[in-house]
């Protein structure tokens, strides 16, 4: 911990940066995946104090190249004071203990959501930008992420297919999640709600095979690593769908968050449904 701490605060920001508008916080710390990588996307570099430890992560962020050369915590209230920041971002989910600590020392403190639909995202990109001075950018990243959705929506009476997102441990994705509507939008309908999904949830390999979707949506470590769901796909069993059943991958970490993920989420939806289509023709 002692070794991070040092390598955290010896992070060196790069000079020569755009000077932070006028009253826009210029020392911000993110503790969340998700908020870091609106934050790189957003802020000026000079303007990031810390990105949560989660940015530098390949399997999870997708801005962990960035993110390498910023410094970072592990979300301690210790790591984040010593910093000053003037912004704090943090999720529903970020740690009490130094959330309520980071609120008796009045440090501003900054919670979003997860979001649930598409527009709720875009509603976090806006605010995001606002609450760091960058408003101007926020509408370009929105017309970015807006431009990306709609190149992966299938022209009117295109042919739709049933599909299900499957990692580790037969996890899927049902309705009432962010990633369910770009799904919908890239021309899939969701498998999860008739498996009686709410939201997130498990799917048993044997409910899949009882009742398979068109499309198996995999998700792929981008380290290369088999995971249990790669495990899954060779079952033996699987070969009495395999006529009815096209699976196509991905990589993972586009699944975990919206915002600027979202471009590289529509697009890779809109890949998967091509090339799913193409074998069926």
């Amino acid at each position: 911990m002692e070794a991070s701490r040092r390598a955290m605060m010896g992070g060196v920001l790069a000079l020569g940066a755009a000077k932070p508008a006028l009253h826009a916080p210029q020392r911000i710390a993110s503790l969340n995946s998700c908020l870091d990588a609106m934050l790189v996307h957003l802020a000026d570099r000079a303007q990031i104090a810390a990105l949560s430890h989660y940015a530098r992560e390949p399997e999870g962020s997708t801005v962990a190249a960035q993110a390498r050369t910023l410094p970072f915590t592990w979300e301690s209230a210790e790591e984040i004071i010593a910093l000053r920041p003037d912004l704090v971002l943090a999720s529903q989910h970020s740690a009490l203990a130094t959330r309520n600590a980071l609120k008796r020392l009045q440090v501003p403190v900054e919670r979003f959501a997860v979001p649930k639909t598409v527009d709720e995202s875009l509603g976090q990109v806006r605010r995001v930008a606002r609450l760091i001075g960058r408003v101007d950018r926020g509408e370009v990243l929105v017309a970015r992420i807006q431009a990306a959705l709609a190149a992966a929506t299938p022209r009117p009476g295109a042919r739709r297919l049933s599909a299900l997102i499957y990692q580790p441990n037969g996890f899927a994705a049902g309705p009432h999640t962010l990633v369910d509507e770009v799904m919908t939008r890239a021309g899939f309908d969701n498998a999860a709600r008739r498996y009686g999904l709410k939201t997130w949830g498990n799917v048993p390999l044997e409910q899949v095979l009882a009742d398979p979707p068109e499309v198996l949506l995999v998700g792929e470590a981008s380290s290369g690593a088999r995971s249990w769901a790669d495990r899954v796909m060779t079952h033996p069993a699987l070969g009495a769908v395999r006529d009815r059943m096209k699976q196509a991958r991905f990589s993972e970490r586009l699944l975990y968050c919206g915002g600027p993920v979202l471009i590289d989420t529509a697009a890779a939806m809109a890949l998967a449904r091509a090339q799913v289509l193409g074998d069926l023709t």
